[in-house]
């Protein structure tokens, strides 16, 4: 799962696990998470991501050797939840026709600074991923690298919103937490090894603030979930990556480290298309 007990200065987090919520509630809370937790965010991980690199996850498994978003030429490219852009920079470095759209203000206003230092300019849109500002059929590929769709209760709607701004046969990709992970404690040690919940158990992470509101919430989706989401929006699923743990990569990334990986999946990368 993403960066936790992390909460707004002038609302200490009180109290956090897996619980309902309202899902208009949930749903809200990533714009002012994300807008809030950025730049710290950014100081601990950019460094492995880099301000114009396209990494799919924690793993390091990049764009640049695995390709899966097919062949390029020629394509409009559509990213969603794309925090500071770095995987649409790294595209449009290589002059593909890129738009990158995130619900943080905070996130996109990093994004240009990495624009100014990358000397590269990235189109950033301002925009939730259950509502995107384009038209019909407009896309040849999207897709997210952790972005939007663990935030979000209903992510059948971002997968709705991709199907209609891609064109017929368009590639839709997405990585994100591999579900089998959130039947295990989010530790990256031993700990984490020995499975404590139902994986059956679809209750969000929440964080709550001393003033009782949502500072932040998480959504658990089993493999068939994401599958059953995918095929209700007309999408047919092409392969499904789970990246292994490097031998050489011993960074430690929240929940995800060498311990786990060498162990456990720790993504779930999606390829679809319409």
């Amino acid at each position: 799962m993403s960066e936790r007990t992390h909460s707004e200065p002038l609302d200490p987090l009180a109290d956090a696990g897996y619980r309902e919520v309202p899902a208009a509630e949930g749903g809200r809370v990533g714009r002012s998470w994300w807008d809030a937790n950025a730049d710290e965010y950014l100081d601990e991980h950019g460094d492995f991501l880099g301000p114009a690199d396209f990494c799919w996850c924690p793993e390091g498994l990049r764009e640049a050797d695995a390709h899966l978003l097919g062949d390029l030429a020629g394509a409009r490219v559509l990213e969603i939840g794309a925090g500071a852009a770095q995987c649409s920079r790294w595209l449009a470095r290589r002059g593909v026709q890129v738009v990158a759209t995130d619900v943080s203000a905070g996130m996109l206003a990093a994004g240009a600074r990495y624009d100014a230092l990358a000397g590269v300019r990235t189109p950033l849109v301002h925009a939730d991923a259950r509502a995107l500002p384009f038209a019909d059929a407009s896309f040849d590929v999207a897709f997210t690298a952790f972005g939007a769709i663990p935030f979000v209760p209903d992510a059948d709607r971002v997968h709705g919103e991709v199907a209609r701004v891609l064109r017929p046969g368009g590639r839709w990709v997405f990585a994100v937490t591999h579900p089998v992970r959130w039947a295990f404690p989010d530790d990256p040690g031993e700990a984490g090894l020995t499975a404590t919940r139902s994986y059956f158990d679809r209750r969000p992470y929440v964080e709550i603030g001393a003033s009782g509101r949502v500072l932040y919430a998480e959504y658990h989706r089993t493999l068939g979930d994401h599958v059953a989401e995918l095929a209700a929006a007309g999408f047919v699923l092409d392969r499904l990556v789970e990246p292994e743990w490097p031998r050489d990569n011993d960074r430690t990334w929240g929940g995800w480290g060498p311990v786990r990986g060498a162990r456990l999946p720790g993504t779930a990368i999606f390829v679809t298309h319409r």
